[in-house]
């Protein structure tokens, strides 16, 4: 207590503790003994004592001092004591706030630099949003991102940033609803800046609560990735024409191989109709079938050759399939032995009861190919090339010492006796445009293409070498439970197939097609009109002829091709049954094999035994 001077009258315990001072040093000394050297000479303790009779109360924190001269920060309220409306002295309350005050303190100067740290940061979008959504609070990347100033977008709703089409969906409401359910959104997608122009973010949303949990706003966090997503596309474009440039050299080299073996089978073909026609001029006619039959065996393996080699060559993205290794490897077991040439001894050992894998198989087809090649340039002077498949568990111990998951994989082995390797060449084999062959020779593309291939694939690629003695590369491809898709081609019967009278409009630009073509409808009974053209067709239904079959090529001269001539003629005749024969990759050739009903493709060359019966399936299907 006070009286109305302003000395003191009364002091407890907790005076006592906090100022330093017992009752007997302090009772009867001036208050104003607590006040700092300053407020003193202000006059502040008068003051206080002034504002307090006047307005009933007074309270302030500040600077006070103990009887040991050390500071504190104090909390003070004085209130006016009065007796019949007589001011009779004051009480006073003092609260010790040092330790509340350092940590207030401390936690607007970590707020301070939180900001400057915020507004500091000018690769990201750092703003604040209410339970609705409105802007509360803007840093500078925000600005320089989005374009918007702090005074233009404080209170403007977040959907400002969204796609129109965005907006109409409701993307922004559920983003907040995502948010305060989960505790976090992160999403990436189209934002739209102050300007108009778009570009490519990473969002991420926080839901804030206070302590009783509940919501109070969101942080959110803009980063723009444009230039990353362009650089992105860039990059697997140009991983496509890498791989597309490395697997047209492989197929450069195939194609060396290749020419050898089309000549020696066309000689075949020639030289049996040569003889043929000779024979039927002196008029034997004994013994033909020999050379009929021979005649037919080297068309059939020409048609093998460049089916491979078609399907080999398409373009197509990564179409991870169930595939069996061993007949994958079976089937391409020729064409490897055409391309390492003869004086390579070529091998292929095959698991018993090999394991399914999972992954394109196009791609395996071509890392296998490329290791067989490989495999040959390491063998200038002949030797001995196997691929060898088997079933492999990898442990935690190999899984960590080749870089695996342990699991069930099943290993391709390419193993050459060349050359090999030293070491410093083997550790770079892998990387891309590194190659040991001679400039214009090898773009040093296939080992390090293999590998991404079979690392994206979930598997590895391992090379053991030794100079003078050979390579193997070895892949590793993880298991798959499900059986692959069989591709086995139907076997053809000679049997008499016959037609029931129908009319067959046949288009193709090769007049000799278009003549066995007819000659094989004419025998089993159809009516055949033929046109060289899809102008020519159109015309032939537009003078009124009912047709009940279309076979036509696909590569049409004159601007209109197979598929667009079946279109066309499905516009009048919806159910029209239609056969497209090509030369090229199936898929390929008709819009990547997206074939509606009642269509049917057959690719050349094929056996007229096989035209026939496919017609016989065509014209007898349901409809």
């Amino acid at each position: 207590m006070l009286d109305t001077h302003g000395r003191i009258q009364s002091w407890n315990p907790g005076a006592a503790r906090i100022k330093g001072y017992s009752a007997d040093e302090i009772i009867g000394k001036h208050f104003s003994v607590f006040y700092t050297e300053e407020d003193r000479n202000a006059g502040v303790p008068e003051a206080v004592l002034k504002v307090a009779a006047k307005e009933g109360r007074f309270h302030a924190e500040g600077w006070r001092v103990r009887k040991d001269g050390s500071r504190f920060w104090a909390m003070v309220v004085i209130d006016p004591i009065f007796d019949d409306g007589i001011l009779t002295g004051f009480a006073k309350v003092t609260r010790d706030m040092t330790e509340h005050r350092e940590m207030q303190l401390a936690a607007l100067e970590t707020e301070r630099r939180f900001r400057l740290l915020v507004q500091g940061v000018t690769d990201y979008a750092i703003y604040m949003l209410n339970p609705e959504g409105n802007i509360t609070n803007w840093n500078t990347g925000a600005e320089r991102i989005k374009g918007y100033s702090e005074a233009e977008i404080l209170g403007q709703h977040f959907s400002i940033f969204y796609t129109s089409e965005d907006k109409e969906a409701g993307l922004p409401a559920r983003v907040l609803e995502a948010a305060g359910r989960e505790g976090r959104y992160e999403a990436e997608g189209w934002r739209v800046r102050k300007d108009g122009n778009k570009f490519w973010a990473n969002v991420i949303v926080d839901a804030i609560r206070d302590d009783k949990g509940q919501l109070i706003g969101f942080a959110k966090v803009t980063r723009d990735l444009t230039e990353r997503l362009a650089t992105q596309r860039e990059l697997e474009q140009s991983r496509e024409q890498l791989f597309q440039a490395q697997k047209m050299e492989a197929i450069g080299q195939l194609t060396g191989g290749l020419a050898h073996d089309f000549n020696n089978l066309l000689t075949g073909i020639s030289g049996s109709l040569d003889v043929l026609k000779m024979r039927l001029a002196q008029g034997r006619i004994d013994d033909l079938s020999r050379y009929i039959t021979s005649a037919q065996g080297a068309t059939k393996r020409a048609a093998a050759l460049t089916h491979r080699l078609l399907a080999f060559a398409r373009r197509q993205t990564l179409d991870p399939k169930p595939v069996s290794v061993n007949d994958l490897v079976s089937d391409m077991e020729e064409m490897i032995r055409r391309t390492v040439g003869p004086s390579i001894d070529t091998e292929a050992v095959l698991a018993i009861g090999l394991w399914t894998t999972i992954c394109d198989a196009n791609q395996l087809e071509n890392a296998i190919l490329n290791l067989c090649i490989n495999a040959k340039d390491a063998m200038p002077e002949g030797g001995r090339l196997t691929i060898e498949t088997a079933n492999m568990w990898v442990d935690d111990h190999i899984g960590k010492e080749r870089d695996m998951r342990p699991g069930q994989y099943v290993k391709i082995s390419v193993t050459d006796t060349g050359t090999g390797m030293p070491p410093d060449v083997a550790a770079r084999a892998f990387d891309p445009f590194f190659t040991t062959k001679p400039t214009g020779h090898g773009t040093g593309l296939g080992l390090s293409m293999i590998y991404g291939f079979v690392r994206q694939s979930g598997g590895q690629v391992r090379i053991y070498t030794e100079m003078g003695k050979g390579t193997t590369v070895a892949l590793y491809l993880p298991r798959h439970w499900l059986s692959p898709q069989q591709n086995e081609q139907p076997q053809i019967e000679e049997t008499q197939l016959s037609g029931e009278g129908g009319t067959v409009l046949v288009v193709d630009d090769e007049p000799l097609i278009r003549m066995l073509i007819t000659e094989v409808l004419g025998e089993i009974g159809y009516r055949v009109i033929e046109a060289a053209d899809g102008a020519t067709a159109l015309k032939t239904v537009e003078a009124g002829e009912k047709i009940d079959l279309l076979i036509t090529d696909v590569g049409l001269p004159g601007g209109m091709n197979g598929r667009q001539l079946a279109d066309a003629m499905r516009q009048t005749e919806p159910k029209l049954k239609i056969l497209f024969i090509t030369g090229y990759a199936e898929n390929a050739a008709v819009g990547n094999g997206h074939l509606a009903p009642g269509m049917h493709v057959l690719t050349k060359p094929f056996a007229m035994e096989r035209l026939a019966s496919k017609i016989a399936d065509i014209v007898n299907e349901e409809e």
